[in-house]
């Protein structure tokens, strides 16, 4: 049964913005030929997020409820399509006092019968774009839970190596810059003359540069949760280990190897905004709705490259006022194309 307009618009409207937080201001801005696919996708990443999240249900259930997830988006045949996961014990473990999550991820996982049947209403080419990226999204938080899922402040847990890492940030991020890629070029700009190996190569990087990002921001409370991915192996040879990052003091000690993580992800922002800039310079929205992340990333960044990163007591976050001033000045210059080029600068 086809979703009526309300329930479409409910979806995709208030719900999503209710989830989805500051990247609702990214959709908001999208072009109406790729707005509801794109904000379908990430309402359904959004709970698996949720479900992998929710530490009040066992390790064993949170996993098997994103195996039934998955096996739903990914169902070929809606004729054939298997009943609707119920999502009951996850869904009020949101609203319990010792959950983290929200009544907004509440909803959305006793919601998630509708955006099942939205995803099944798309057409087969967009649909089964969303279908890979969810499914690259979830074989990245299985892998997470499988790797974490015992780990405390008490017994960390890290990644190994620097190809664990950068595969964690693909799976999780990269691939949306590969079907936020896709998505745009077949549906807002199909005859524009680009070297596609370049741009889909550099919306890969744009992706896992916002994610690394996130997880350079967030090493103190991450650890603080048990989980380390910055690589116990790169850690070793500077002579630390996880359980050291929980000291502030070890921060000098770490800061050199953390600083060419740091160059790292501004390299992928880098190639995020040259990915930005090979979009068609009439496609004026899509390019607004890259930029925003990408300079907010790159603040983040030289905060972090002058902050104690393991405080967890200092929140390193790009204010309000802050990103009210980036968005004012992408459109202000836009209209003068190396003043808008300039707008992004590598500190090296």
């Amino acid at each position: 049964m086809a979703l009526d307009r309300n329930t479409q618009r409910g979806l995709l409207t208030s719900l999503l913005r209710d989830v989805s937080r500051s990247f609702y201001l990214t959709l908001r801005v999208l072009p109406a030929p790729v707005r509801p696919q794109i904000g379908l996708a990430y309402l359904l990443a959004r709970a698996t997020d949720t479900i992998a999240d929710t530490e009040l249900v066992s390790v064993e259930r949170r996993l098997a409820a994103l195996a039934e997830l998955r096996a739903a988006i990914l169902e070929e045949d809606s004729a054939r399509a298997k009943t609707t996961p119920d999502f009951g014990e996850l869904a009020t473990a949101q609203a319990a006092p010792a959950g983290r999550g929200s009544s907004s991820e509440r909803i959305l996982l006793e919601r998630i019968g509708n955006a099942l049947a939205l995803l099944r209403e798309t057409s087969p080419s967009d649909r089964a774009l969303t279908r890979a990226v969810l499914d690259t999204i979830t074989s990245g938080q299985t892998l997470d839970l499988q790797r974490f899922g015992a780990a405390s402040a008490e017994r960390i847990v890290a990644l190994r190596t620097d190809a664990e890492l950068d595969d964690y940030t693909y799976r999780v991020a990269g691939c949306v810059g590969e079907f936020w890629t896709r998505m745009c070029r077949a549906h807002l700009f199909p005859n524009a003359t680009l070297d596609d190996a370049v741009f889909l190569a550099d919306g890969v990087r744009f992706g896992k540069g916002l994610q690394l990002v996130n997880i350079l921001r967030d090493l103190p409370r991450d650890l603080r949760q048990g989980r380390c991915y910055l690589p116990a192996v790169a850690l070793a040879q500077i002579g630390l280990q996880s359980v050291d990052l929980l000291l502030p003091a070890s921060e000098p000690k770490l800061r050199p190897l953390y600083d060419r993580w740091l160059d790292i992800a501004e390299a992928h922002l880098a190639a995020g905004w040259n990915y930005t800039n090979t979009i068609p310079r009439r496609q004026i929205r899509v390019r607004l709705a890259c930029a925003w992340p990408i300079l907010i990333g790159a603040k983040t960044l030289k905060q972090l490259r002058r902050e104690n990163v393991l405080d967890p007591n200092r929140r390193i976050k790009v204010s309000r006022a802050e990103v009210r001033g980036i968005i004012f000045q992408t459109v202000v210059r836009y209209a003068f194309a190396t003043a808008w080029k300039s707008l992004f600068t590598r500190t090296k």
